[in-house]
């Protein structure tokens, strides 16, 4: 019997970058309804795949790439990300693609709207007909119904939460009929616990229809529940290709990093003398999606405090609206002193610096190097890497104290990368995660907030930033709020954790308090 073709089939597959190569000889295949886990650590190539396997212009700018690529047996090489949808391929980036102010529905529907007769169309043609808006809004809902969860199909992306975000996205590809291989680019990165449950539930209904998925994701746990096989980079190799019954977490970890991996050790920090650094009453923010409404907080110098809590609930909301992102009203005391809302120079002249969970819209100058995204802040706010002239009435940026200082970055966080010089647009996203790191560690805060600060991050630099984090508190005495969707990690490094529930904060645990306790907090 003749063997059957796979969906899709990767052959030798090769890739170089400015001189880097980030890609050699990577052999694998998906089989139609078959979900192929694709792990690595930052850099190791994952992104790269996805790339050119859905025709983006960065693979084509740089010179394209070796081997072959095949689908139903055919070779196929997409010049662009329209070829690729032509030929059945959806994709879900890690940064969302959606258009801030259209409704869900009409995002869902993109470029493939339902349309309906008028008289207008016999005088100038198809592009005068009428949007059937009922058959869109059905068919996005049908979409959203299929992943399991409901969004309203009128409501503006401008208002979702970054859980819906992502659930609008995966609703978008799922919704087109011809889509027959689903790329996934870390797609519970953004989500809740609970969220991502929901998402898994949806692809494991989605396999037997004959989609074939590639699952890229830094949590192995789900790559362990959700995926029959199981490919692991590293360095631009495939270093194993395994059925996930076969291999165990742990393994897969090794293989990611070429090491064992350990965790970081639990917290054990007593807070009970210390000051009242931060003292919060009363503070509403008004975040799309996140909204505070009247939270009260006292966070102590020199602790960590982990805030967590379901999406929609208003977690992210504390540090953006203490650091002027979005509106805020209340009574907030900082340092003994009156703190100015909604003014972010104050608020970073202060002391206070953000690690935004937003890293391409609020956390990076994406087109600029890497040196002068490290140094933009301090330069900004503080004044710091200039040389001044004339007592100081001229100044200029001193480029070799830049460079220096991101060196120093790219040793001890594990930035890979070129060098300094290197654009961040070209850098994977955990590298840059990494330079948000460096960005604000650079400021010297005295309070940082650090939101999701290992959003895409891999298991090896996952502890790395949570070993960075608590060295940067303990030789600084820096205070740290730090907001993650992922209990265990705050639970891991906390002093303290505040679960925000509707708005408010519903109640502080310890590190090591029982989960049940946490569960019933967030519910």
């Amino acid at each position: 019997m003749k063997r059957k073709e796979p969906l899709l089939r990767l052959d030798n597959v090769g890739k170089e970058f400015f001189g880097n190569k980030v890609l050699d000889k990577v052999n694998f295949s998906v089989a139609e309804g078959e979900i192929v886990g694709l792990v690595g650590e930052n850099g190791a190539g994952k992104s790269t795949i996805m790339n050119i396997l859905f025709g983006s212009s960065v693979i084509s700018s740089t010179g394209g790439y070796e081997g072959k690529v095949y689908l139903h047996g055919s070779e196929v090489s997409f010049a662009n990300p329209f070829e690729a949808l032509e030929a059945g391929l959806g994709m879900v980036h890690q940064e969302f693609s959606l258009i801030p102010g259209f409704t869900a529905a009409e995002n869902i529907v993109l470029n493939r709207e339902t349309t309906q007769y008028n008289f207008m169309v016999e005088l100038f043609g198809d592009r005068l007909s009428d949007l059937d808006r009922e058959d869109m809004i059905l068919r996005a809902c049908k979409a959203t119904t299929r992943l399991g969860i409901n969004i309203p199909p009128d409501t503006l992306v401008s208002d979702m939460s970054v859980g819906q975000k992502q659930f609008t996205e995966i609703a978008r590809e799922i919704e087109n009929a011809d889509t027959k291989l689903l790329l996934l680019d870390e797609p519970t990165a953004v989500l809740t616990e609970s969220e991502a449950r929901t998402l898994m539930d949806s692809l494991r209904r989605l396999s037997p229809q004959g989609l074939g998925i590639i699952f890229i994701s830094h949590r192995l746990r789900e790559i362990k529940e959700l995926c029959d096989r199981v490919v692991v980079l590293r360095d631009g190799l495939v270093i194993s290709d395994v059925p996930t019954a076969e291999t165990e977490i742990e393994q897969i970890a090794e293989w990611m990093v070429g090491r064992k991996v350990g965790r970081t050790a639990v917290r054990k920090k007593d807070i009970s003398q210390e000051s009242v650094l931060l003292n919060i009453k009363d503070l509403w923010v008004d975040m799309p999606g996140e909204t505070l409404k009247g939270l009260d907080l006292d966070v102590y110098e020199g602790e960590i405090l982990g805030v967590g809590g379901l999406a929609g609930q208003g977690k992210l909301a504390l540090a953006n609206g203490l650091m002027g992102i979005f509106p805020a009203r209340g009574e907030v005391e900082y340092n003994g002193k009156p703190f100015p809302l909604c003014d972010t120079a104050k608020a970073i002249d202060g002391g206070l610096a953000l690690i935004s969970e937003d890293r391409r819209g609020l956390g990076l100058l994406l087109d600029e190097e890497l040196h002068l995204n490290i140094a933009f802040t301090a330069l900004q706010s503080k004044g710091l890497f200039l040389k001044k002239y004339l007592c100081g009435l001229l100044t200029q940026l001193d480029f070799q104290e830049t460079i220096r200082r991101a060196n120093e970055f790219i040793e001890s966080l594990n930035i890979k990368c070129t060098g300094p010089r290197q654009r961040v647009i070209e850098l994977s996203g955990g590298n840059q995660q990494k330079v948000c790191l460096a960005k604000a560690f650079v400021c010297e805060p005295k309070l940082l907030f650090a939101s999701e600060p290992t959003r895409g991050i891999d298991v090896g630099a996952k502890k790395m930033v949570l070993d960075v984090l608590r060295k940067y508190n303990e030789e600084y005495n820096t205070t740290i709020i730090m907001t993650s969707s992922e209990l265990e990690e705050l639970r891991s490094i906390c002093d303290r954790i505040a679960i925000v529930s509707e708005g408010k904060v519903a109640g502080i645990l310890p590190p090591d308090a029982k989960a049940k306790e946490f569960g019933l907090l967030m519910s």
